[in-house]
């Protein structure tokens, strides 16, 4: 049974989580425990769900109770479940909720990235990638194309950052990820538990992506670099391949997001 929770005056300490609070403060609220995040959307969070994750608090419109969040709200359990009208909501807590809901998640504590890479045999890895809305793109891709397993670099955007999940449609719960450690060279990392790496860059010394010795690579990691940048030259020398996606009409490049799509359909397929 869920519990209603009318929204006044007196409530707004705990509506702060969803309407005042950062990513990183969030990401921080139970310090030294786990954090929360905030998936938005019925399906974001129904996915959230799917994936394990225990609500924490909701807020939605009267309408959403009975309406889109009818069958997920049972499975919430005694959480609080804040709702007013959309004025009110938006008067109280200062934003206007679009997307029917939002729920406030408890996270769970992270997998190794050996873990989570065990029985993969395409993983793909993102270097310093730190745009939440190329996070969520790329891990639509990732779950969509083949890939068994996304692996972050320390320096990339959070993949349960609100805009990132929502992006993604939810397949950030779908697909298992990790950070990598930052103690040790990561493509070194990965030839440890039995990857090929390929580095996705645009450089003359590279194979093409349609080259068939990729597609016979029992475990590959497919390597993306930051926005704009791309890896490091370090990176790129450290890997076993450098693999470049051939450009038309004069293009120098495509977004991270979209290259992904690309890489992830060529070389996921075994």
């Amino acid at each position: 049974m869920s519990n209603i929770i009318e929204i006044n005056n007196n409530n707004t300490d705990v509506l702060q989580i969803f309407a005042l609070l950062s990513e990183p403060q969030l990401l921080h609220y139970f310090e030294p425990a786990e954090g929360l995040f905030i998936a938005e959307s019925p399906k974001v969070i129904e996915r959230a769900l799917n994936a394990g994750y225990e609500p924490y608090a909701l807020l939605m419109e009267h309408r959403d109770i009975d309406g889109q969040m009818k069958d997920i709200l049972p499975r919430c359990g005694n959480v609080p479940v804040y709702t007013a009208d959309y004025d009110k909501i938006t008067a109280v807590t200062g934003f206007k909720l679009i997307r029917g809901a939002l729920c406030a998640f408890r996270r769970s504590p992270l997998k190794s990235a050996e873990e989570i890479c065990r029985s993969a045999r395409r993983a793909a890895v993102l270097e310093n990638v730190v745009n939440p809305t190329n996070i969520g793109a790329i891990f639509r891709s990732a779950a969509a194309l083949n890939m068994d397993a996304v692996l972050l670099t320390p320096a990339c955007s959070d993949p349960l950052y609100r805009r990132s999940s929502r992006v993604s449609m939810g397949t950030v719960f779908q697909i298992p990820w990790t950070y990598l450690s930052d103690n040790i060279s990561y493509p070194q990392q990965l030839r440890d538990m039995g990857f090929v790496t390929a580095a996705m860059a645009l450089s003359d010394n590279s194979v093409s992506i349609e080259a068939p010795e990729l597609k016979s690579i029992e475990k590959l990691a497919v390597v993306l670099g930051t926005e704009g940048e791309g890896m490091t030259e370090k990176t790129i020398a450290a890997c076993d391949y450098t693999v470049k996606i051939p450009m038309t009409h004069g293009v120098d490049s495509l977004n991270v997001a979209a290259a992904s799509a690309v890489a992830f359909w060529q070389l996921g397929r075994p």
